[in-house]
Formats: structure tokens, sequence, C-alpha cells
């Protein structure tokens, strides 16, 4: 009989509600600091309604303008689109510093500190997650001017990067890349009214492609941008149906679109890809949402992380969410996975902040009573 995986470690995807990253950082540590291995800063401040404030550094760019309207206000920020407005040819466009890396780089002092203190274990990494550039391109450009300003910004996500990890020592840094956006045009589905178009994979509205053909198109853009990482930097992956209202913009059939993104990213990065976190919803706890995950196919060194933990059901919800996935991931041959929740809690209440962090740590320990 193959022997089940054990469930060892929790992930935190990024934004966690609290005011401020040093409070962050310690509520993380002093509630999960012996089963996590990296440490984001909860995406404090602007970054709270995760790619919105983009918006701005969208419309500060010459050659790109506000479409006529009323603005959109979502989360204090304006949603309506751009578009190119021929004053500046597209591969002119040039982009301001976007905000990651300054964020980073603020952040990292805090994480420091607290290490310096020992309030952060020695040998946890600080963990910076950066949307891939499909993800505020698809929000905050019109579809079809979208194939012509993307190399502009994916340009200004890596310098970014760069940034990042000429601050921070690679020893103490891991860089997470989120994918969300990519799962409505894999699932084609509409946000915000406005059906996607894969563009990037050759589609267009009056012609489709195969799902197979976006989720291979998908994976390659966002491993251009990974390859620019250092390969002692830690990085890893969490694809994504969506956070709005703890509400996915649709629910997937199975794990199957997850399990071949997942799949295409490692066929598609030679440099060491150290985790993948993918989301379990709340009510699949049968075989056949997580039967697909038979056929991933990661790097020998990558740890998968399964985004099973719910506020709602707690351990027992989670521990009959683990049973169904521990056979399948057998029989793909892991001898061991880590848990999360499906997406960032930041739009929580802060309240429940502490408790969720101690709710990952009593999975862990329910899951390993029946190892």
């Amino acid at each position: 009989m193959t022997a089940l995986p054990a469930v060892n470690g929790a992930h935190l995807v990024g934004s966690i509600n609290q005011p401020t990253a040093a409070a962050t950082l310690r509520i993380v540590a002093e509630n999960l600091g012996s089963d996590v291995a990296r440490i984001p800063d909860g995406e404090v401040g602007e970054r709270f309604h995760w790619i919105m404030f983009q918006g701005a550094v969208f419309a500060a760019v010459d050659g790109l303008v506000r479409t006529a309207g009323d603005p959109i206000m979502v989360g204090g920020f304006d949603r309506r689109p751009l578009t190119l407005d021929g004053s500046v040819a597209a591969e002119q466009l040039s982009f301001d510093p976007l905000g990651y890396a300054d964020a980073a780089i603020a952040s990292f002092s805090e994480f420091v500190a607290l290490r310096d203190s020992g309030v952060i274990a020695p040998g946890t990494r600080f963990q910076v997650s950066v949307p891939s550039p499909l993800a505020a391109l698809s929000a905050f450009v019109v579809d079809t001017d979208q194939p012509a300003v993307y190399p502009a910004y994916a340009a200004a996500i890596v310098r970014e990067i760069a940034e990042i990890t000429a601050a921070i020592p690679a020893a103490d840094l891991a860089i997470q890349i989120d994918m969300a956006t990519e799962f409505a045009f894999i699932e084609q589905v509409a946000l915000g009214g406005t059906s996607r178009v894969a563009w990037f994979a050759g589609a267009s509205a009056e012609q489709s492609v195969p799902t197979a053909e976006i989720i291979s198109a998908a994976a390659a853009m966002a491993a251009a941008v990974a390859t620019t990482i250092p390969d002692a930097v830690e990085l890893g992956f969490h694809l994504c149906y969506g956070d709005v209202a703890e509400k996915h913009f649709v629910e997937p059939a199975d794990s199957a679109n997850l399990v071949a993104t997942a799949s295409a990213l490692a066929a598609g990065i030679e440099r060491p890809v150290n985790w993948v976190h993918l989301p379990v919803p709340i009510e699949r706890d049968d075989a056949a949402y997580f039967a697909p995950l038979a056929e991933l196919a990661l790097h020998p060194e990558t740890k998968l992380f399964l985004g099973l933990v719910h506020h709602e059901d707690g351990v027992e919800g989670a521990t009959r969410r683990i049973a169904a996935a521990r056979p399948v991931l057998a029989s793909a041959g892991l001898t061991e996975f880590g848990i999360g929740t499906e997406c960032g809690f930041g739009r929580g209440p802060a309240e429940r902040t502490a408790p969720l962090l101690r709710l990952h740590h009593d999975i862990i320990a329910a899951a390993s009573s029946v190892d």
C-alpha cells in the first residue's frame, strides 16, 4: 500500500488584514512561526485591494488616457480602463515605478528588525507577492490595446523585481507570482461584465482557441517574468480564482486547469520553483475535484500547498479535504504537501487574523495525528 503524504507546513498567500507591515510580520511569527517558512508583509496600505492601486500608475503614463464617463470607484480607486491616445507609440510607453519595490524594501527593514529581536525565527524568508503583468493590464487597459501595452508593463514589473532582488539579500527573499486573471481567460468567464478574449494565445472576438493553448500561452508569459529572478531567491506561484467578498469569480469544475497550468509553468521554467499554491473550494471534499492532481508534474524541489483552510468549517472541514486529496497525491508520488487558505485574507476582519493563523497549526497537528 502506498504511504499517504504527510501534511507539513503552511503557506500565506500575501494579504493579511493588519494595519502595518510590522504588525503583520509580528502576528504571523507569534501565531504560526514554527509552521511557516516565509512571511509576507500583508500587502498593507495602497495594496490592500490587490492591483487596484495600479490604475493610477497606468493613468500617469504619457500616451494612455482614461475612457470617458464617470469614475468607476472600487475601494477608493478609479476602475475606468485606459486606451492609447496616439500621442506616444506603444513601443515608447514608459511606466513610472509601480510601487512594489518601494513597499518590499520598506517592509524588509521591519522584517530584519523583528528577526534581530528574536520575534521572527532565523532562516525564515521575507515573502514578496507580485501579480503577473496580465492582471493589472486586463483590469486597466481596454481589450483592443492590451497586446500593444503589455510589453511596456511587463518590462516595468521586471524592473520592480530587479530592484527588489538588488536591495534584499537572496538568502532572505522569496518572490511569489500571483496568477488569478489568467483563470478568467482559461475558464472563459466575464469579469466586470466583459468576456475575456485570450489575445495572447491568438484568440479574437470572432475566433476562440482551445483551453490548452490558453494555458500554455499564459504560463509562458508568467515564466518569462519568473526566469528573471535570481536562482538563489526562492520562487513560488499562487494560482487563484479570485477573492471578491471571499467568493471566486467562477467555481472550478475540478482541479484540472490548475494542474495543467502548474505543470506548464514547471515545464517552461528551468530555475528552481520552490512552491505552487492551488485553491480548494470549501464545498469540495470529493474525489472528483482532486483526481486531476494525479497528473501534476512539478520540479522535484517544488512543494505543493493546497488552499483548503476555510475559517467557516475549521479543522473538521480541512480534515475532510485532506482525506480526499491524500490518496491522489500519493499516486502522483508526493511524500508531503502543505496547506493554506484559498487566497489572501486581507479583506476579512482584522480580529479573525490570529485565530485563522492558529487554525493552520491545528489542522497540521490534526493531520499528523492520523499519519
